[in-house]
């Protein structure tokens, strides 16, 4: 079977940098084309296989990280972090809400972002927007915001790193359920959502206590399964990471167990959706407000013709004023016709804001208002919430507004660290987590 893994070069791509050498840019995918996998494909069929869980309501996606990683932060130190705070969300959702939870990180791989602009302007000095370090640096100056394609093979090792050390942490022990208390140690004193998590933490351990006693200890307990993602927003990256998988003879994208088309570059006719529809990963489509259901079933029927379970996962951004009347339509047709897709709510991209300080940011009750909208349109329609899609990290950032150590505006400057978009610090995560596990038990 021949599969033409070049057709969206024939299409309009959108969001792609303007490089300024195309020489240069072919010598680094010629050598990103030999370099290993990064994932491989039978994990890639397991990670579809949680998503089919999900897509019958068996199952819960958690999946987050930076907004943009950085390569500097490519650190043990930061990716333990992040993943301490991902998995504390997960004992969360899976201890109080009763659901098996799929671990998805933002992770090993987040390394461009699409602009609304092309170019940014400060003191009346215009340069290339920054687009994330696979394309070109934060710094403000030209030689920073020229796009380098020798930021493609750096984007692939820090992915690399970052791969390597979540394996070691999520199979070495540190994500052994009997660590619930050590992963909150730093945390759990000068925090609302910590000390509240240690009660729950208690409880675990009783219970772990009581299977010990009886003699269960099973394997399940000491090890989790952890799946990377990204957006596939640079075609010429994630183009020549894709393999044709020895088992199946059928082309993966081996950078990411899944990638997402942004709502930026879905449309039905663009390079990114034909891109996609000819790979076998899971996938994942943002949709917004402005999407009508005839979109998403075009889009649909694109990209998962044979309606397989697990394949296709809508996440929608309407924002917190905006989804209880837009995501019903779109849930109720979707459904009725038989499409069987994993619905996720990323209640960060349509509730930013400007502070009076000039700082972009996000209030965490128009975030915990969109989740509640997202459950409460599921919950109408009898169909399943099944998941969340949420920008954090691990460290006490003050990016977002508000959280049980409520951070007001005037604290946005303190650490306002992110290369891109507010993200949620750990412990406005919990307290998200906590808000969902509630919502979920009473679906």
């Amino acid at each position: 079977m021949s599969i033409n893994l070049d057709s969206w070069r024939e299409l309009p791509a959108a969001q792609q940098p303007e490089w300024p050498d195309r020489g240069e840019l072919d010598k680094v995918v010629t050598e990103l084309k030999g370099l290993p996998p990064l994932v491989f494909a039978g994990e890639c069929d397991n990670l579809k296989a949680d998503l089919a869980a999900v897509t019958r309501g068996e199952a819960f996606v958690l999946q987050g990280g930076d907004c943009a990683e950085t390569f500097a932060g490519a650190t043990a130190a930061d990716v333990r972090n992040k993943l301490k705070t991902l998995l504390q969300m997960a004992i969360v959702l899976t201890y109080a809400a009763k659901v098996p939870v799929v671990k998805i990180g933002r992770m090993a791989g987040q390394f461009a972002k699409p602009r609304s602009k092309n170019t940014e302007i400060r003191e009346g000095v215009e340069l290339p927007a920054y687009r994330g370090d696979m394309v070109n640096g934060f710094e403000f100056t030209p030689g920073a915001r020229v796009p380098d394609p020798g930021r493609l093979l750096r984007a692939y090792h820090s992915s690399a790193v970052t791969l390597n050390l979540v394996r070691a942490f999520t199979k070495g022990g540190y994500a052994d359920l009997r660590q619930v208390h050590a992963w909150n140690q730093d945390f759990v004193l000068e925090s609302p959502a910590g000390k509240r998590y240690e009660q729950l933490a208690r409880e675990i351990d009783q219970a772990l206590a009581f299977m010990r006693a009886c003699g269960a200890d099973p394997e399940e307990f000491h090890t989790v399964e952890f799946y990377s993602s990204h957006e596939a927003l640079i075609l010429d990256y994630d183009h020549a990471l894709t393999r044709i998988d020895s088992r199946t003879g059928r082309p993966y994208d081996v950078s990411a167990h899944m990638v997402w088309i942004g709502e930026r570059t879905r449309q039905l006719d663009g390079a990114h959706v034909e891109f996609f529809s000819r790979i076998q990963n899971p996938i994942g489509v943002k949709l917004g407000p402005t999407t009508s259901a005839e979109d998403a079933l075009a889009l649909f029927h694109k990209l998962n013709p044979e309606n397989e379970a697990g394949r296709l996962t809508f996440i929608t951004r309407m924002g917190a004023g905006k989804i209880r009347d837009h995501l019903p339509e779109l849930v109720e047709k979707v459904t009725a016709s038989g499409a069987q897709v994993a619905w996720i709510c990323d209640p960060m991209h349509g509730n930013t804001f400007e502070a009076p300080s000039g700082h972009k940011t996000r209030r965490l009750d128009d975030v915990l208002n969109e989740v509640a909208g997202f459950f409460e349109v599921h919950r109408a329609l009898g169909t399943h919430p099944g998941g969340v899609h949420i920008e954090f990290t691990g460290d006490d950032v003050t990016e977002c507004v508000g959280g049980g150590a409520e951070i007001v505006e005037d604290d946005l400057a303190l650490r306002y660290e992110t290369a891109c978009d507010p993200r949620l610090n750990r412990g406005q995560s919990l307290d998200l987590a906590f808000r969902v596990a509630e919502l979920y038990r009473s679906v």
